[in-house]
């Protein structure tokens, strides 16, 4: 599935995101940055030890990365140039301001990208796995972020993939997407 926002698109696909041919993927990171499980383990397997290296140097400058925000580092061996890593929320119910923290991480990942004049970035599903969001919820946030910085903010970036690991994911993305163009 596919939607143009003027010269600018957003994708939905189901597939590996380490197997992407992009300027940059997106790993759903936890605040150390130092590989986990799901797509955050994924991407470190795949992209070998400068990822890991690169996040390492990283925490020891900065501190651990806060969620709804992201930093940049090569992609190692994968076919991307980057992977912008970001976290996002962790579930409690939508009590503690979740929404805008996930799409905080979904805006600071793509001003990541503007910053370095990046036009094409893929996304994985941001906290619908171990961190427990709702994927339906989820979805909703990330295409009406993706789709309102592409409008308002992108000079750079004209495509978003959304690659989602399962079916039941890929459905939750095209029913956001359905909605969001049929307000």
């Amino acid at each position: 599935m596919e939607q143009t926002i003027g010269r600018r698109r957003i994708v939905l696909t189901k597939g590996d995101i380490t197997q992407m041919e992009v300027d940059a993927i997106v790993n759903a990171a936890n605040s150390s940055l130092m590989g986990g499980g799901g797509v955050d383990g994924a991407i470190h397997r795949a992209g070998g030890s400068t990822i890991k290296e690169e996040c390492r140097r990283y925490v020891e400058s900065h501190g651990q990365l806060p969620p709804g925000h992201a930093m940049v580092t090569t992609a190692g061996r994968m076919a991307a140039r980057y992977v912008i890593h970001t976290v996002g929320p962790v579930w409690h119910g939508g009590s503690q301001r979740e929404a805008e923290t996930l799409a905080s991480a979904y805006r600071e990942s793509l001003r990541a990208a503007e910053e370095r004049h990046l036009s094409t970035v893929a996304f994985p599903s941001i906290s619908t796995g171990a961190y427990g969001y709702p994927v339906d919820r989820a979805a909703r946030v990330a295409i009406d972020t993706v789709a309102e910085f592409l409008a308002r903010e992108a000079t750079t970036v004209n495509t978003v993939t959304f690659v989602l690991f399962d079916e039941p994911t890929l459905r939750s993305y095209e029913a956001a997407m359905g909605r969001a163009w049929a307000l």
